[in-house]
């Protein structure tokens, strides 16, 4: 019974510090903390369970199960091109300006790629800013 009440415990525990500290932890930290916790309940529960115990063993478990399915999840879906938000911070990446056209977000574009690409001494994450943003505002 004492076992019950850990994993009841560590449940409300857990889901206290999801709603208090969402400001200190992103949604990917919990998922992963969630996760992380089930499944030490899961073999926590599975130890009892070879110890005769079945019934605690057994509700553990599952209480283990469902937070490692909170740790699943939904992934974060990108930003939407549409976005005026996600238009903006790509004009500003790019370094054009609201009326550019086709033609100089094309330029802005290869004058950057050719500094930030992986084979210049640049880097994958810039590279990888630099053709959202163009095709943010290109809209592909």
């Amino acid at each position: 019974m004492i076992y019950i009440l850990i994993g009841v415990a560590l449940f409300v525990l857990l889901v206290w510090v999801g709603r208090r500290a969402r400001p200190l932890l992103q949604q990917r930290e919990m998922k992963i903390l969630a996760g992380s916790i089930g499944g030490a309940i899961v073999a926590a529960g599975g130890l009892l369970a070879a110890s005769g115990r079945y019934l605690p063993g057994a509700i553990l478990s599952a209480v283990g199960v469902g937070l490692v399915f909170i740790g699943r999840g939904a992934p974060a879906r990108p930003a939407d091109p549409t976005d005026d938000a996600a238009i903006s911070e790509a004009r500003e990446i790019l370094g054009v300006g609201p009326d550019a056209t086709r033609e100089e977000i094309q330029a802005a574009y290869g004058r950057l790629i050719r500094a930030v690409h992986p084979d210049a001494g640049g880097t994958s994450g810039l590279a990888a800013r630099l053709n959202a943003a163009r095709d943010t505002l290109l809209k592909r």
